[in-house]
């Protein structure tokens, strides 16, 4: 499965090891990381990810694919800006958030049109993101929502 990770492009080292920790998880559960492609949030998840042997997919919003942070192993480039927030979330079966400040709600807002199961640590409140605790819950709840489960 491919699960798109987002959340603040700045963040504090708790953010960050909670996303390296989302990011390792992920890896070790065979599912492959999609993410915008920077710094923040998107580095923690993809070096977790990287660290893990997982596989992650930046898509960035400049037309530059060196733009990537070094741990991103495919890096898509689009040139869009925020507008590429969209393709991030459509590029996954689930969504997993962290933190997260304007760019971060706009996803979330695709995540509901889009219909993507989407958990949520300590970022926005919205009603189709649930809210859980720990990186273990959230993949979790993402799994079992894409299989049917829920």
């Amino acid at each position: 499965m491919r699960v798109s990770v987002i959340g603040g492009s700045t963040i504090r080292r708790a953010e960050a090891e909670t996303a390296e920790e989302l990011g390792r998880v992920l890896a070790r559960r065979d599912h492959t990381v999609v993410c915008g492609g920077l710094g923040g949030v998107m580095e923690a998840v993809c070096r977790g990810a990287s660290e893990a042997g997982g596989h992650t997919i930046g898509i960035l919003p400049t037309d530059r694919r060196a733009d990537a942070n070094e741990y991103v192993e495919e890096a898509i480039a689009t040139g869009l800006g925020h507008a590429r927030n969209a393709l991030v979330v459509m590029n996954g079966d689930a969504v997993v958030a962290v933190d997260g400040g304007g760019g971060t709600l706009s996803e979330l807002g695709y995540a509901s049109v889009y219909d993507r199961p989407t958990a949520g640590l300590g970022t926005h409140d919205a009603a189709h993101v649930e809210a859980v605790q720990t990186v273990e819950k959230a993949v979790e709840y993402v799994e079992s929502a894409v299989s049917g489960e829920r």
